[in-house]
Formats: C-alpha cells, sequence, structure tokens
C-alpha cells in the first residue's frame, strides 16, 4: 500500500549513491557508545580497559563520521541543517526532553517492580495514566500551536514535567498506586504540551527539500537523549544507593538505644515463630541490614528524581534563543519559496 500510494515530492532529489562510508561510521560510532553506556555500570566504568576501549572506539568513529558528511558531496546525514540556529536549539532542547523522560520511565517502572513487588502488570497499570495523559494533552496542543507562542507552551510543559518528576521524590515504601499514578498522569500531560511545539519550532524554518534529512537528525538526537538518560539514571542509582547505605550503616550499632530496641523486637518475633535464641538474633540483624539498604535505595529514587526534574528546568534558558514560527506564514512560504524565513521574536 505504501509503494501504491505514497511517492516522493517533486524537490526530493534522489542520491545517486549511499554514503557507505558515513552509514558504517555512524552504525559503528553510536554501537560502541551504547555498548559503553549499558555495560559501564557492571563494569565499574573507567577502570575497565574494555569499557574505555569502547569509548575510544566510539568517539573516534563519530568524529570520522563527521569529518566524512561535512566533506561528501551526498552525505547520508546532512550536518549543514544545524546551522539553522532553531533546529539547533531545539535538538538540544530535544536531547534533553528524551534524557529526562526516557529515564524517569524506566525508574518508575524499576520502583514499583523492585521496591514495592509490583508484577509486570501493575507496574504497567502506574505508566499507562502517562500516556492517557499524553493522548488528552495532543488533542489540545494540536489546536494550540498554531495560535499562540510555541515557546510558552513549552515552558508550560517543561514547569509541568518539573512538578510531576518533583513529587516522584516523595517515594516511601509504603506508597500507594495513586501517589505513582498521578505524577505519571501530569507527566504524560506536560509531554503533550512539549512534543508538538518542540517540533514545530525546531522543523518549521528549515527548506522543503532538506525536511527529511533534519527529521532523520532530530530523531537521532532524541534517541541518543533518551539511551543516554536510561544509562545515566542506572549509573546514578546504584553510586547513590552505596552512599545513602553508607551514611544509614554508620549510625545502627547496638550502642544506640533505637538500633537495639529494634533488635529486641525483632528477636522476639523471630523467637515467636519457633526460632532459637542465636538464630533469632541473626535474622534480627539481617532484618535490621535489608531495612537499611531498602531505606537507602529509596533515598537514591529519590535523588534521581531530583536531578530529572532539574533537567527539565534547564530547558527553559533555552527557549528564547528559538523563534516564533506563525503556522500560517510558513505554508505561504513553503508553497512560494521552498523556505520558511525564521520570523522576528515578538515584542513584549
Amino acid at each position: 500500500m505504501v509503494s501504491a500510494f505514497l511517492f516522493d515530492s517533486p524537490f526530493v532529489k534522489k542520491p545517486s549513491r549511499i554514503d557507505a562510508v558515513g552509514l558504517v561510521l555512524m552504525i559503528l560510532g553510536f554501537g560502541f557508545l551504547q555498548l559503553g553506556l549499558d555495560l559501564g555500570e557492571k563494569a565499574d566504568w573507567f577502570d575497565a580497559n574494555h569499557i574505555v576501549a569502547l569509548f575510544v572506539l566510539g568517539v573516534c568513529a563519530l568524529a570520522g563520521f563527521v569529518v566524512r558528511e561535512l566533506m561528501t558531496p551526498e552525505p547520508i546525514l546532512d550536518l549543514s541543517v544545524f546551522n539553522d540556529r532553531n533546529f539547533a536549539v531545539g535538538t538540544i532542547c530535544i536531547a534533553l526532553v528524551g534524557l529526562g523522560f526516557n529515564s524517569s520511565m524506566l525508574l518508575v517502572a524499576l520502583y514499583t517492580q523492585k521496591m514495592l513487588a509490583y508484577d509486570a502488570w501493575n507496574a504497567g497499570l502506574v505508566l499507562a495514566p502517562g500516556g492517557l495523559g499524553t493522548m488528552m494533552a495532543l488533542m489540545v496542543s494540536g489546536r494550540l500551536v498554531s495560535r499562540m507562542d510555541q515557546r510558552i507552551m513549552l515552558a508550560g510543559g517543561c514547569l509541568l514535567n518539573f512538578v510531576a518528576t518533583t513529587l516522584m521524590t516523595h517515594v516511601t515504601l509504603g506508597i500507594d498506586y495513586w501517589a505513582l499514578a498521578w505524577p505519571r498522569f501530569i507527566q504524560g500531560i506536560a509531554m503533550g504540551f512539549i512534543f508538538v511545539p518542540l517540533q514545530t519550532l525546531t522543523l518549521a524554518t528549515i527548506r522543503l527539500e532538506r525536511l527529511g534529512n533534519a527529521t532523520a537528525a532530530y530523531n537521532v538526537v532524541r534517541n541518543i537523549g533518551g539511551s543516554v538518560g536510561v544509562a545515566v539514571a542506572a549509573s546514578l542509582l546504584v553510586r547513590r544507593s552505596q552512599e545513602h547505605q553508607s551514611r544509614l550503616v554508620a549510625h545502627v550499632d547496638v550502642w544506640s538505644a533505637e538500633t537495639a530496641r529494634r533488635l529486641h523486637e525483632l528477636t522476639a518475633h523471630f523467637i515467636a515463630q519457633g526460632a532459637d535464641s542465636f538464630t533469632a538474633s541473626r535474622q534480627a540483624m539481617a532484618m535490621v541490614y535489608k531495612r537499611t539498604t531498602e531505606q537507602a535505595q529509596v533515598l537514591a529514587y529519590a535523588d534521581d528524581f531530583w536531578l530529572i526534574s532539574m533537567i527539565f528546568l534547564s530547558i527553559l534558558p533555552l527557549l528564547p534563543l528559538m523563534r516564533r514560527v506563525h503556522a500560517e506564514q510558513n505554508e505561504r512560504a513553503r508553497a512560494g519559496s521552498g523556505r520558511v524565513e525564521p520570523l522576528p521574536v515578538p515584542e513584549e
């Protein structure tokens, strides 16, 4: 059906050949970096020679890719689109959005299954309100994007994401379903007010004949941001958990009245369950340690959510660097000359 009903636009110039060298360098560069990010935490990052090698190979391959794309007459990814200010700033924004959004979804899924012992179905039900919120927001943002300053919509979406992720910092081991589902719903609404205006601001000032290439570059940057976000979130989760655990364990000792009281209560509990006094005392100590590590992990999740909230706030200073897009003028400009000229920022 695609081949029967879809055709290239008249202005599309078909390449005479595929830039195979550029394609191979791009695959190797992003592949090595992704492997390094995925395996780094398990191998203690740069203390492992193979992780260092992966990053070095990835950087070298991407450097070669950039040089190749700037020199070849028919690049597989035309990097000159980054000369457009709206596009350059927009790609930075979508990288940060992908980083924050993907990492927050990962953290919620991990928290519900690892810390709250939800099964996969119930963990999915926690994430589901985010999709519902996005669907509802897209219906509204699609109509507003041509009628108001897209930067205002984008700022509102970033602030809503800040609110949602800030609410997620209040995680506890006794948190209920709605305390997680409600922030996810808010975040879903926020993403609906980010995706549409950001894509409009980023791509509307690109020439039609370069729009396909610009869209590809935009999606590549978004996926890179999401991949980096997942790797960073997982790495920070482990490291912050270790740091919090070392601090909490320092306050748990047999000379502490609170620790002694808790050990006495747990020992009595296990003796009542039929254990002898020695076994019960060992089980009580193990239970105290387990609860300490659980609290350390909860604090680490809260730290990650705080970081994500700051990432969404960091997007706000970038918004004034982009020019507002007027949809009606864009359509006339594209129909007439094939280019949408950047429009001045509206006067305050």
